[in-house]
């Protein structure tokens, strides 16, 4: 795997620019892939990866930078839970990790950089050299990923039976009688203006 300078230069430059949470995903990641065996994520390892991360915020950036993977490849999966956290399987050995950036981390940050008065610069360079466990928790946990939602070709394609949108990778649903898309099933979150 790459060092850790070169992976957040890479994140950066996805992400736009070096914050705390920048180092975060970078560092959750290089975690993450080293416990689960995966040393070439962007290479020889790509189609035995899969991430699931937990918030949509700056360290998410990072993660897919460092990772490879990304939703448009079906290989990263957000769920919506607005936790600092993703989790990284080994589609070959299904053994995966969940690491979550501990909340104490901020505070500690003022002990490993005590003279940088700006609370976001303070963070970032004390997230660079923090022990991973004061950064971070680590859990070993078990993830079953159903086929639907794996990489590859979509498995069914449907057209909803009142809008006539397509609907693929089983996100239908049977509701009265019809087959249709979640928007016209339970309400879309926009609204045609004509």
């Amino acid at each position: 795997m790459e060092s850790f300078d070169v992976l957040l230069e890479r994140s950066t430059t996805v992400h736009g620019h070096t914050c705390p949470g920048q180092v975060i995903g970078v560092r959750m990641s290089m975690i993450g892939l080293e416990a689960i065996g995966i040393h070439d994520p962007r290479g020889l390892d790509r189609k035995k990866l899969y991430v699931l991360v937990e918030i949509d915020r700056c360290a998410t950036d990072a993660v897919q930078s460092v990772t490879g993977c990304s939703l448009g490849k079906r290989s990263m999966r957000w769920i919506d839970y607005g936790v600092m956290a993703a989790t990284f399987v080994n589609l070959d050995t299904g053994k995966a990790v969940r690491v979550v950036a501990r909340e104490e981390s901020r505070e500690l940050s003022k002990k490993y950089c005590p003279e940088i008065e700006h609370k976001y610069k303070q963070q970032l360079e004390a997230y660079r050299v923090m022990p991973q466990d004061e950064l971070f928790t680590v859990t070993e946990v078990a993830i079953e990923i159903p086929k639907e939602d794996m990489p590859g070709k979509p498995l069914k394609r449907v057209q909803c039976e009142d809008c006539g949108d397509w609907v693929q990778d089983c996100r239908d649903v049977e509701k009265d009688n019809k087959i249709l898309c979640r928007g016209c099933a339970n309400g879309k979150y926009y609204q045609p203006l004509q």
